[in-house]
């Protein structure tokens, strides 16, 4: 049980360190012009659609039973790696 609640906080730690950062390059993009605000609102919304889905695969990991929340770790690593992938291309454009 310890290995999982672990494991889940390392996650929710890292999606709440994007959100904060995701949110700083809202502030950002919302001082662009209007042209580029709206690519990068565009590109904000995929980067928040990435995190939630990820947190969706964090919270099915809470429901799930200590011996099956192992065979749960590679959606969850797949959808973390989505979002980090994302936002870094994105922070690099910006």
């Amino acid at each position: 049980m310890e290995k999982k609640e672990a494991y889940k906080k390392k996650i929710e730690a890292q999606l709440d360190e994007w959100k904060a950062d995701i949110d700083k390059l809202k502030a950002k993009a919302d001082k662009a012009k209007a042209d580029a605000r709206v690519n990068y609102s565009r590109h904000i919304e995929e980067l928040k659609e990435k995190q939630a889905k990820a947190r969706q695969k964090l919270k099915q990991l809470e429901d799930a039973s200590e011996e099956t929340w192992e065979g749960m770790k590679a959606g969850i690593e797949k959808a973390r790696d989505e979002v980090k992938s994302s936002f870094n291309k994105f922070k690099d454009k910006f």
